[in-house]
C-alpha cells in the first residue's frame, strides 16, 4: 500500500505550528467603539450614511429603462465599516 513504499508521514516536512501570543497587538481584533455620547459632527456623518444606504426606487428602475438595478454603494452594517 501506500505506507509500505516509505511514502507515509516520516517523509513529510514539519511544519511548526506555533502561534504569536494571544497579548500581542497584531491578534487583538480592531473594533470600533461608538460613544454614547457623541459629537455633532459625528452624528451628522452617521444621519448621511444612513440616508444614503437604502434601495434604488422604483421609479429611477422605470426612468432607466431598468440600467440602474442596484445601489452599487450599499453598505451592511456588519461588514463594511464607516470609518468614523
Amino acid at each position: 500500500g501506500f505506507y509500505a513504499l516509505g511514502c507515509g508521514s516520516q517523509n513529510l516536512p514539519s511544519f511548526s505550528t506555533s502561534r504569536k501570543s494571544s497579548s500581542s497587538p497584531d491578534s487583538i481584533p480592531k473594533v470600533n467603539k461608538m460613544a454614547s455620547h457623541k459629537t455633532f459632527r459625528t452624528k451628522q456623518k452617521l444621519a448621511k450614511a444612513q440616508k444614503q444606504n437604502r434601495p434604488v426606487p422604483q421609479w429611477i428602475r422605470l426612468r432607466t429603462g431598468n440600467t440602474i438595478r442596484y445601489n452599487a454603494k450599499r453598505r451592511h452594517w456588519r461588514k463594511t465599516r464607516l470609518g468614523i
